[in-house]
């Protein structure tokens, strides 16, 4: 099954203050749909409320700290009240980031990683799956990463998570096959250009920059609303994660080159306090769509990460070739 409109559905959004959430729930908005927001900074959702309104949507605000059992609750009658009793779309989006070595990153850190880019995508699921079972229909969205194929080194817990939401969607989608018109949808963004590489935990001593190429976190909110209305279990955005994906399937070692690569660019970047950032509280800076670091975009942008991919290959089956002629000849 799936929707002629989203006029009039109810619609709730995690993770909605600023980034990809903010410009989803912009993107629904245009839909004339209900609108419910969640995320830690009450003010930020306050003023997305209003942007809302302004594009034709009826929203409300639910500040929640998706780490907190009690809080998702009172979410999930929030939304149902607003919504006469019925959920259309739940789309995860809540997260937190950790750079640094795994040792140097403190536990806390870490756990509270996995409490909210995980932990907090079961919380949402747990919720709302109930309500879609009542209404024989729900579409499900979570907001996975190219992290969830590959494991980046220096944000270890992020990966975990990601990975682990991986299986945790799939295992969804196989208990869910009995319920035709319950969709579980992964969207799968390359690098975005969000605050979150600003306002994200950060215990290596530099300062973060985001590699390129980066993308518009619209482009996003376009295909969460394309899976609200011809749901798919699976949805890439940006060429350069489908890149990505590709290399560390054909690549041997990638996870060691991929280290080494990381290190020499953390090595480079200026010096930098270290920060909790916004793991543990909502970021003291400016709530926002845009991170601020994308540069125009050049026609040259996806031929230039094809050949740094053909490269890094490259140099992956050069040393797989040479680690094999050393074993044989040590036999």
């Amino acid at each position: 099954m799936t929707m002629q409109s989203l006029h009039g559905a109810l619609v709730v959004i995690t993770g909605a203050s600023s980034g990809i959430g903010r410009a989803t729930a912009h993107a629904y908005a245009r839909h004339g749909v209900k609108l419910v927001l969640a995320a830690r900074d009450a003010q930020a959702l306050e003023a997305v409320v209003g942007e809302c309104q302004q594009h034709g949507a009826s929203a409300l605000a639910v500040p929640t700290d998706m780490t907190d059992n009690q809080a998702v609750g009172r979410l999930l009658d929030a939304a149902a009240e607003f919504g006469d009793g019925h959920i259309a779309v739940w789309i995860n989006n809540a997260g937190v980031g950790a750079v640094g070595a795994f040792d140097k990153t403190p536990l806390s850190a870490h756990e509270q990683v996995i409490q909210t880019d995980l932990l907090g995508y079961i919380r949402g699921a747990h919720g709302v799956l109930p309500y879609f079972k009542a209404q024989g229909c729900g579409v499900l969205i979570n907001t996975l990463s190219v992290g969830s194929w590959v494991a980046q080194p220096f944000a270890s817990a992020y990966s975990a998570a990601k990975y682990g939401l991986r299986g945790f969607t799939e295992t969804l989608r196989g208990e869910l096959t009995e319920w035709p018109n319950i969709h579980v949808c992964d969207v799968y963004p390359a690098v975005i250009d969000t605050p979150g590489f600003r306002d994200g935990g950060n215990y290596t001593g530099r300062a973060l920059t985001p590699p390129p190429p980066l993308y518009d976190p619209r482009k996003v909110a376009d295909a969460m609303v394309r899976l609200a209305l011809q749901p798919k279990p699976t949805t890439t955005v940006g060429a350069s994660a489908s890149v990505m994906r590709v290399s560390h399937f054909l690549l041997p070692r990638f996870d060691w080159l991929s280290g080494k690569l990381t290190s020499a660019a953390l090595r480079r970047a200026d010096p930098s306090a270290s920060s909790s950032g916004n793991l543990f509280a909502p970021a003291s800076g400016e709530r926002r769509i845009d991170g601020g670091w994308r540069k125009p975009q050049r026609a040259g942008a996806l031929v230039a990460a094809g050949v740094a991919a053909a490269v890094l290959i490259g140099v992956g089956v050069a040393y797989a070739r040479h680690s094999t002629a050393r074993i044989s000849a040590t036999h």
